[in-house]
């Protein structure tokens, strides 16, 4: 029997109610596929979905500011415990109640199985998946192939 994971909030709950998209990219990315990331991130019509992701490969991390620039519905999961101070440029979205911060790990820092567990837990609870690229060797693929009816892929 697979063991509960513990979740912890820091934010607005109700986003969890609001139609989810998952944004994954590898570490690895061509500089086409990054452009096609910051295109989507520009054009994504926001106002009946949230964006939901780690946001901790570099490419996830510019789409995060991207979006918060948009004043984008955010939730980031964490492989690791909450942030004992809320990053400066998250607090703008967490006070227009826009961002839930959730913890999937006790950890203090992120580990390769966390990360793992973080991201089964995103494309679980998500309604669309986007993938922005995934590298040939990416524990993202197994992912991917798991949720391929609820995912659009950004690259070739």
């Amino acid at each position: 029997m697979k063991k509960q994971m513990e979740l912890t909030y820091l934010g607005n709950k109700e986003l969890l109610s609001l139609y989810k998209t998952a944004f994954f990219c590898s570490r690895t990315v061509s500089s086409s596929a990054v452009m096609r990331c910051y295109d989507w991130a520009t054009s994504i019509d926001l106002s009946n979905t949230v964006i939901i992701s780690g946001f901790q490969s570099k490419i996830e991390k510019d789409i995060l500011h991207l979006l918060l620039k948009r004043n984008a519905k955010i939730i980031l999961v964490l492989g690791r415990q909450l942030y004992k101070q809320l990053p400066e440029e998250l607090v703008p979205a967490f006070q227009a109640n826009h961002l839930l911060s959730i913890s999937t790990s006790k950890q203090k820092r992120t580990s390769k199985e966390s990360a793992e567990r973080r991201n089964a837990y995103i494309s679980e609870i998500s309604d669309s998946l986007v993938w922005g690229c995934i590298s040939s060797d990416s524990p993202l693929n197994s992912l991917y192939d798991a949720n391929i009816a609820k995912s659009i892929k950004l690259y070739k």
